[in-house]
C-alpha cells in the first residue's frame, strides 16, 4: 500500500470513529429508551451485526471510491503534464 492509500484509510478510520463518538453521544428521548429497554439486549445485539454489515460495505464503498477518485487525478494530472510538454 502506498502512503496515500494509508493515509485515506487513516481519515476514514478517524471519522468513522469520531461519527461513531458523536452517535454514542447523542441525546436519547424517553420514548426512544422505552423502546431499546422493551426489546431487549437480543435484539440490540441483532440490531448492532446489521449496523456493523451496513457500515463495512459503506467504508468499502468509500475506499473504492477513493481509489477510482486518485486513479482519475492521476491520469489527468498526467496528460495536463504531457500537454504542458508539448506546449513547451
Amino acid at each position: 500500500m502506498g502512503w496515500r492509500t494509508k493515509l485515506v484509510f487513516l481519515l476514514v478510520v478517524f471519522f468513522a470513529g469520531f461519527i461513531t463518538g458523536i452517535y454514542c453521544l447523542s441525546p436519547v428521548t424517553d420514548e426512544q429508551r422505552a423502546e431499546v429497554s422493551s426489546k431487549g439486549f437480543i435484539y440490540s445485539a441483532l440490531k448492532s451485526d446489521e449496523f456493523a454489515k451496513s457500515f463495512n460495505s459503506g467504508i468499502h464503498k468509500c475506499i473504492s471510491f477513493s481509489k477510482d477518485a486518485v486513479k482519475q487525478t492521476g491520469e489527468y494530472l498526467h496528460t495536463k503534464i504531457e500537454d504542458y510538454k508539448k506546449d513547451s
